[in-house]
């Protein structure tokens, strides 16, 4: 895994507007609540209500907006349900991620890459082109990379992309048929009682827990939290190795809710180490490169669906040592 350590601060670009468009569906008439607009533009202010009208007028102007084909949309272009509008997301600053993502396979229908911590795979939030897919899409100069699963800004690992668009829902169908193994590691606080147990010889290394329970959204919504009812998630866990009360972990999602990993850990009492949204939510900031998320998605393991080829590819591994 490539050093995370920033010896400076990320600089920012004086505003950024996304080098890939990015695309809404305009909903049918049964699907918007009795509203209806007359044009393309009072469906998009009011639809996304954070950003200005004025913002959405001077993108028009600017030539931002267009349908699939590429025609331009202009402030007076009627709604039409179905049809895609693109348009440019843009920041006024940018923060740069100072850490690099590495190509460890590439053949004509995947890339399996290294994704680093704090980088986005997508466009979002204050991220338009400081993001896993843009930074592909120059190296390799293919613009159809497109990422075939998710892996959290916070988290760093493997994650497998896909180049073919004639091919891509074949590496979908690997995550929906569970025919996919991704393997990870996690640094968390061992818990006092356990560190007892550990050192009277109650028990002994490896400990392993099966987490099965319901996930759902929290307050705010990109939280995640357990509640009573049907299981809908599960994760196997294991503890591996112990250093000056950090414990390295090896966990299997066998499901994939979002924030699954963080979510189980935090309910064995062991939050993964430098977590900003679990137990507590830490005030929004400034990523801090010095502390990233000690979750790391080390291994993929999956027989390619058009190649037929066994692929199994991972990276360097957490450092419990480096933590103490």
């Amino acid at each position: 895994m490539p050093n995370l350590t920033a010896n400076d601060p990320a600089p920012h670009s004086a505003s950024a507007i996304a080098a890939q468009p990015s695309y809404i569906v305009l909903p049918r008439k049964s699907e918007l609540a009795g509203k209806s607009y007359p044009t393309v533009l009072a469906f998009l202010v009011d639809h996304f209500k954070q950003i200005d009208a004025s913002v959405w007028q001077q993108r028009i102007n600017d030539g931002k907006v267009h349908w699939q084909n590429g025609e331009l949309i202009n402030a007076d272009t009627a709604y039409q349900a179905t049809a895609r509008v693109y348009y440019y997301r843009e920041v006024q600053a940018e923060t740069k991620v100072p850490f690099n993502e590495q190509i460890l396979h590439q053949d004509n229908d995947t890339i399996i890459v290294y994704k680093p911590h704090f980088l986005p795979v997508t466009p979002g939030g204050n991220f338009v082109n400081e993001c896993l897919v843009h930074r592909l899409r120059i190296a390799t100069q293919i613009d159809t990379v497109a990422p075939a699963h998710r892996l959290d800004k916070d988290t760093a690992g493997v994650m497998l992309m896909t180049l073919n668009p004639h091919t891509r829902h074949a590496y979908h169908q690997l995550f929906l048929d569970d025919k996919i193994t991704k393997d990870y590691q996690a640094i968390a606080k061992v818990t006092s009682d356990l560190l007892a147990q550990l050192a009277d010889k109650t028990c002994e290394l490896p400990l392993h827990w099966t987490v099965k329970n319901r996930i759902v959204a929290a307050n705010p919504s990109f939280t995640m939290q357990v509640v009573e009812g049907e299981a809908n998630s599960h994760s196997e866990i294991s503890l591996v190795a112990i250093k000056d009360g950090l414990g390295l972990f090896e966990l299997s999602p066998i499901t994939g809710k979002t924030h699954q990993l963080r979510v189980h850990m935090q309910s064995l009492g062991m939050p993964i180490l430098h977590d900003r949204f679990y137990p507590v939510l830490q005030p929004k900031g400034p990523d801090n490169y010095d502390k990233p998320l000690q979750l790391l998605a080390k291994r993929l393991r999956f027989c390619d669906p058009i190649s037929g080829i066994e692929q199994d590819v991972e990276c360097q591994g957490l450092d419990l040592l480096a933590m103490s």
